[in-house]
């Protein structure tokens, strides 16, 4: 009975990771490029009380053991990199990416590179490309300031037409490709980072190499399903209030005990 109380309440612990996970989701429903996670349990260590093919009784041997699990754990949270719904905007700055690829950020404070599929970019005073937050884009692409019209290909070149009526290409976006997205740490803000998970990335012109196109006027939304995330909800809910009527049938049936054992 004892050990009931334990088992459940890993249960209990591990149906609240998972509400948490799911408010997440739900929370980030409507941010650009975010990619739902979902919770990977495990079970714990059990305890054996008999081995398989154990004799119980002389020339006969037990077909199958026993033995008594020890409860639930997370085993990991993992980032699902299905695609999102593609979101028409009509800016010319903003790019949604189709595809395996992560635009790369250059972040102001420390220089350090990050990641993100949130393509809503603008150009900051000087002319140059950044995130929303205000990080210039790798590499970094200004456009003048004599420009009158901008578009974006789906190889990434940022084509410039300025008022004389001169066209040129005033850089490319690269994307980075990484061999596990899933391993990729969340830092906020839209923003993944490397880990030894996620392995080092190949960065190159979108389109080639298995690298994703881009797709301007558009912005990828989330790929969070309010419907799924619900059901993952109530589910959750039902786990832990079922975890936590083991525990009172385990008290009442401890409290019998002894109840009996003082007779």
């Amino acid at each position: 009975m004892l050990r009931a109380f334990s088992t459940a309440a890993t249960g209990m612990a591990a149906q609240q990771m998972m509400v948490d996970v799911t408010a997440n989701n739900l929370a980030n429903i409507n941010t650009n490029g975010f990619k739902r996670s979902q919770v990977d349990f495990q079970d714990l260590l059990y305890v054996k009380m008999r081995e398989s093919g154990m004799e119980v009784s002389s020339g006969v041997k037990s077909p199958s053991g026993l033995e008594i699990g020890s409860g639930v754990r997370v085993g990991s949270t993992v980032k699902v990199f299905s695609p999102g719904e593609l979101m028409t905007t009509g800016r010319t700055l903003d790019v949604a990416i189709t595809g395996d690829g992560f635009l790369q950020v250059s972040m102001t404070a420390d220089g350090s590179i990050k990641y993100t599929r949130d393509g809503a970019l603008q150009r900051n005073s000087t002319g140059a490309l950044v995130t929303a937050s205000g990080d210039l884009i790798e590499p970094a692409i200004t456009i003048p300031t004599d420009a009158i019209a901008v578009s974006i290909g789906t190889d990434g070149g940022v084509n410039i037409t300025t008022s004389a009526g001169a066209q040129s290409v005033a850089g490319y976006i690269q994307l980075a490709r990484f061999p596990n997205p899933s391993g990729l740490a969340n830092v906020g803000d839209n923003l993944l980072v490397q880990t030894e998970a996620s392995g080092s990335p190949v960065t190159g012109t979108p389109g080639q190499n298995g690298i994703g196109t881009i797709q301007a006027g558009f912005l990828e939304k989330s790929n969070v399903q309010m419907i799924t995330e619900l059901v993952n909800l109530i589910m959750a809910q039902r786990a832990y209030e079922t975890n936590s009527r083991a525990i009172r049938a385990a008290d009442e049936m401890l409290r019998k005990a002894i109840q009996i054992a003082r007779f």
